[in-house]
């Protein structure tokens, strides 16, 4: 009888601890999908300087990378990639960081269109991706983020209108400065 007691309890921990198992491995499903969109941005910038050496995908989520700040679920809240000499392009994937409220990729060298898919960042208050190399129109989905309070699109060499409507009523005209082929008023140019 001492035997089948033994049993019966390591089967009730082995379940214990394979129940544990599961919900641990639950749980950082979120921050696994921002550590996919961050690796995905990772992907497409050059970063000569090696700032970004820490963004390793094999962690179970991005909270411990330098320049990324999470709230208390370990979902991604803040980038800080200001000034690290980075350059290349953005990736559709950071539409998908769900509770990022600041973006900040300004003074680099960044290069190509602001994807369209950032205006699915539905938490995103401050966005700054001034003193780049961006080009093409501000997509319109932006005008759609409900929280953008503060936004910096200057000196970059993106095209076509303003948008006035949505989050960008309470953007300043000196947020769009020195881009020479960004005009106000008119039709919405997607290929400009």
């Amino acid at each position: 009888m001492e035997v089948t007691g033994t049993r019966r309890t390591l089967s009730i921990a082995a379940f214990a601890l394979m129940a544990m198992a599961v919900a641990s491995s639950l749980e950082p499903v979120a921050a696994n999908q921002d550590g996919d969109a961050l690796a995905a941005l990772h992907k497409g910038l050059e970063d000569p300087d090696g700032n970004l050496k820490s963004w390793d995908p094999s962690l179970v989520n991005p909270c411990t990378w330098f320049y990324v700040s999470c709230d208390g679920d370990n979902r991604v809240t803040r980038l800080d990639l200001g000034n690290l000499n980075l350059s290349g392009t953005l990736a559709p994937e950071l539409g998908q960081l769900e509770k990022l409220f600041s973006l900040d990729l300004s003074s680099n060298s960044i290069s190509g269109a602001i994807p369209a898919a950032l205006g699915n960042a539905k938490s995103l208050t401050f966005l700054h991706l001034d003193h780049n190399r961006l080009t093409g129109p501000i997509p319109r989905e932006l005008a759609g983020l409900p929280n953008l309070g503060i936004a910096d699109f200057s000196n970059n060499d993106l095209c076509g209108t303003i948008p006035t409507d949505g989050a960008f009523q309470k953007i300043p005209a000196s947020s769009f400065a020195n881009n020479p082929r960004l005009h106000q008023g008119g039709e919405y140019e997607p290929n400009c």
